[in-house]
């Protein structure tokens, strides 16, 4: 009985390691597209191709729930691929639905029409793609009125991260944040829009000051699966929990296992 979970990369480990602590007798497969990372930079397109290739692999290891934990992802290919691609037994989830759902307190089946909410100057950092794609204000303005989002594109950081160069990537991080500020001074809020990001949410928190509410997406959406497995039990799916990837199984298991600071073994997909 195992839930997929997809990710460009490494940065869905963090989601991969929320929900196992909140779902511990929940089997996970992990499918990381080493080879082809970062998606940040390609087009819709590719994305979906990649993506799409991607869920089908997890869809043959046995799972019937597939979490896209990949912002990138979500933004670009989730959409059109449950319009047209997902089979009728199976399900694609994103990682937008339990960000949005924080942020704007309110249910994401909630079909009221859009209000005001508590936060009104958002940051929200994230891929080139993420960006480009402006899926989170458009799922934001669904629900909520009045809410400026600013949106700063952090090239550089998921390859730093990927690479394990972490003083790279504090520098960039901040770096973005300073010019996320000349254009927003003070946002009340910072969405992480990558699941790359938490690994260097101390730095973002440093860099916007302590009286910016950051919110990570890792907790967020193990919450929300618990609640969509305990209202959906059918989609438990089968297969064995592990760890596959289109990289090299050696160099991503030793990322891996420095990330999450626990051995992790990948396989090849």
């Amino acid at each position: 009985m195992a839930v997929g979970i997809f990710d460009s990369g490494l940065g869905g480990l963090t989601v991969l390691d929320a929900a196992q602590k909140r779902l511990p007798d929940v089997d996970f497969i992990y499918l990381a597209d080493s080879a082809n990372a970062p998606y940040g930079v390609r087009t819709a397109d590719n994305i979906y191709d990649l993506t799409t290739a991607a869920v089908q692999r997890l869809f043959d290891a046995g799972c019937d729930l597939v979490i896209l934990a990949c912002n990138t992802a979500s933004a670009a290919a989730l959409r059109r691929m449950q319009e047209g691609w997902v089979p009728t037994d199976k399900r694609v989830l994103g990682v937008f639905v339990p960000m949005i759902e924080a942020l704007t307190e309110r249910q994401w089946g909630d079909n009221s029409p859009p209000r005001e909410v508590a936060v009104q100057h958002v940051a929200l950092f994230a891929t080139p793609a993420t960006v480009a794609s402006r899926a989170f204000q458009r799922e934001l303005a669904f629900r909520a009125i009045g809410v400026d989002v600013e949106a700063q594109a952090c090239g550089g950081v998921v390859d730093a991260i990927e690479d394990g160069d972490m003083i790279l990537a504090d520098a960039l991080v901040r770096s973005h944040v300073d010019a996320l500020k000349r254009k927003m001074p003070e946002p009340q809020a910072a969405i992480l829009g990558c699941t790359h990001y938490p690994l260097m949410q101390d730095e973002f928190q440093d860099a916007l000051g302590a009286d910016v509410a950051v919110y990570s997406q890792a907790g967020l959406v193990g919450e929300s699966l618990a609640d969509y497995l305990e209202r959906h039990p059918d989609k438990m799916g089968g297969g064995e929990a592990g760890f596959l990837t289109t990289g090299n199984p050696k160099t991503v298991s030793q990322r891996a296992t420095q990330f999450l600071r626990r051995q992790i073994t990948f396989d090849a997909a």
